[in-house]
């Protein structure tokens, strides 16, 4: 399975039948919360999605509006909750909350006759709708569905395809040694370096720009009742907000996927990685906001999923193996290695490394380790 994300640009009448598709899927997984919340309290049992939808169908009290949108999505909306009871019943999740407007996640799915062009695509109930960017969905395969999203005003389409996966030759490059960090993204065991793109003047200048707008943003919250801010001039200022928090995601995925293709390129026999407690260094407050803009999980599941397709292998040392106070060059260990020590100078062989570096190329050494691919 593969599936193509890219913007679309539906006319008014189509982000009327969007925007109302939104509410409906909101209004049915809410309605199938509470509905089973009730029957849990009268008789200690639990309705399936799938009869919450024969029951939606023959009640009385259904709205007529709830038939005006795609019934598939709806009804996948239903599976949504289901499955979110499901996760909280094997203690996976913690217990599904009501959705609101404004806050939660806005998609529906689609399923049925997709036919798509070079420059637009054909949905069930809302037609052809116009793609921004042409040529990227492919036309020459048969899609199995598609989900509709909006994310800071925008609206984007995900079809998903089918894919066949041919036989990949078996790379024959050098292995790599990769070392995640803060000061740096990738650090990489043949010396290249990776830099932390939220440190560029660019980032720094939306970062600061973001904290401007979320302080207007805040202010009109504090005045509303006052006659200061309607409503409308605080979904205005939502949006400009939202706008920045996703232009930033947008240009630390695209670093992110420029970084992986660039190391996937090199065609390695193995790569080795470390497996990192993110949770852990989230906890330290000094470091938890540059550890979440560097997003090291998404670039390590990125990695995988990459090498997987390129048949090339993933190994993934304990986390607990001191890559960082081992010297590379004879194996001295060195105890007193401080954070801030960012040259390693070994007093056994008198070698002098990069920090980062040497934990690199120890990784790249290690005999022990897990294969994840």
């Amino acid at each position: 399975m593969r599936s193509y994300k890219t913007e679309i640009k539906p006319n008014t009448e189509q982000i009327t039948k969007i925007n109302q598709t939104f509410g409906n899927c909101r209004w049915v997984y809410n309605a199938y919360l509470a509905y089973n919340q009730e029957k849990y309290r009268q008789s200690k049992t639990f309705v399936s999605g799938y009869d919450y939808s024969k029951h939606l169908n023959h009640a009385t009290d259904t709205p007529e509006w709830l038939k005006q949108t795609s019934s598939k999505a709806t009804k996948q909306a239903i599976m949504n909750a289901e499955k979110a009871y499901k996760n909280f019943f094997k203690g996976n999740a913690k217990f599904p909350r009501f959705k609101k407007k404004g806050k939660a996640n806005e998609s529906f799915y689609l399923v049925g006759t997709l036919h798509i062009e070079r420059h637009r695509i054909k949905l069930p109930t809302l037609g052809w709708v116009r793609l921004k960017e042409f040529g990227y969905i492919p036309t020459d395969r048969k899609p199995k569905s598609a989900t509709v999203s909006r994310i800071a005003g925008r609206y984007y389409v995900s079809v998903l395809f089918d894919f066949s996966v041919g036989t990949v030759e078996t790379p024959n490059g050098n292995p790599i040694g990769i070392d995640l960090g803060v000061k740096d993204l990738a650090i990489c065991s043949d010396g290249t370096v990776h830099r932390n793109i939220n440190k560029t003047n660019k980032m720094k200048k939306l970062e600061r720009r973001l904290k401007h707008q979320q302080r207007i943003l805040s202010r009109k919250y504090k005045t509303k009742g006052k006659g200061e801010a309607t409503s409308q001039n605080i979904l205005k200022q939502k949006l400009k907000v939202q706008r920045l928090h996703r232009r930033l995601t947008n240009i630390r995925t695209d670093y992110q996927n420029q970084v992986i293709n660039h190391i996937i390129q090199q065609k390695p026999r193995y790569i080795t990685i470390e497996d990192l407690n993110i949770n852990g260094m989230m906890k330290n407050r000094h470091v938890s906001k540059a550890i979440s803009q560097q997003r090291l999980f998404d670039f390590k599941t990125k990695l995988i999923e990459k090498a997987n397709d390129h048949n090339i292998e993933i190994r993934q040392v304990d986390r607990w193996y001191p890559s960082s106070k081992l010297c590379s060059c004879c194996g001295f260990k060195k105890v007193d290695l401080s954070l801030s020590d960012r040259v390693y100078e070994c007093s056994n062989c008198q070698s002098v490394f990069d920090r980062d570096v040497n934990a690199s190329i120890n990784l790249l050494q290690a005999i022990d380790y897990t294969v994840l691919t």
